[in-house]
C-alpha cells in the first residue's frame, strides 16, 4: 500500500460514475450522487472548467480523487475523496503532499492552497494538520448540506513560502482581541 501515482481524469465518465456512485461521501454536502447528476456535471464542466481532476491511483487501481478549483487563479482550492475501504491507511497524506509539489511547483507561482472542510471531519483535520496545513478559521453555519442541515466548517490552509523553507508560520488569529 501507498505506491501512489497521480494521473488527470480524461474521457472516463463510466470510471468517474463508477467510483463516485460505489463509495458513500459523508462530510460532503451530497455524500451519495446518483449517476444522472455525476453525468449532467461532467457534461456541464464539473471536473474541467477552471479545475483539474486527478486519479489518485495505488499499485494500479483507482482509490481516489483529487479535484484542484480556481486552478487558474493564484489560490486554489481542492476537494479530495477516498474511496470506502482506502480511508485511514495513509493515502490521504500522501496525496495531499503530492498535491502541495504540484501546485507549488507550476509554473505561474501559485501563493497558497486552501481547503475547508466540516468541522465533524476529524480525520481530514488531522490530515490536513499533519501535512503542513494550519487551521485558519472557523466558520459557523457555513456548510450547506443536500439535506437542508447546515454545519460548521474550518479552513485551512499551506502558503508558499512555508512549503518552500519547510517550516510551520503560526497565525495571529489571537494578536487582537477583536
Amino acid at each position: 500500500m501507498n505506491d501512489l501515482n497521480f494521473k488527470p481524469l480524461k474521457n472516463e465518465l463510466d470510471e468517474l460514475i463508477s467510483f463516485m456512485t460505489k463509495n458513500y461521501w459523508e462530510f460532503h454536502g451530497n455524500p451519495k450522487p446518483t449517476s444522472e447528476q455525476i453525468t449532467k456535471n461532467y457534461h456541464e464542466g464539473w471536473y474541467k472548467d477552471d479545475k483539474q481532476t486527478i486519479w489518485i491511483e495505488n499499485d494500479g487501481e483507482k482509490v481516489g480523487l483529487i479535484i484542484i478549483h480556481d486552478i487558474t487563479d493564484t489560490i486554489p482550492l481542492f476537494d479530495i475523496r477516498l474511496g470506502n475501504n482506502f480511508r485511514g491507511k495513509g493515502l490521504g497524506t500522501g496525496a495531499l503532499n503530492w498535491l502541495k509539489d504540484y501546485i507549488f511547483t507550476l509554473p505561474d507561482k501559485k501563493i497558497r492552497i486552501e481547503a475547508y472542510t466540516r468541522s465533524d471531519n476529524l480525520a481530514m483535520r488531522k490530515t490536513l494538520s499533519k501535512c503542513g496545513f494550519v487551521k485558519e478559521g472557523y466558520l459557523r453555519n457555513a456548510w450547506e448540506n443536500d439535506d437542508g442541515s447546515v454545519s460548521d466548517s474550518l479552513c485551512y490552509a499551506t502558503i508558499r513560502s512555508d512549503w518552500e523553507n519547510k517550516v510551520l508560520t503560526p497565525i495571529k488569529i489571537n494578536e487582537l482581541p477583536f
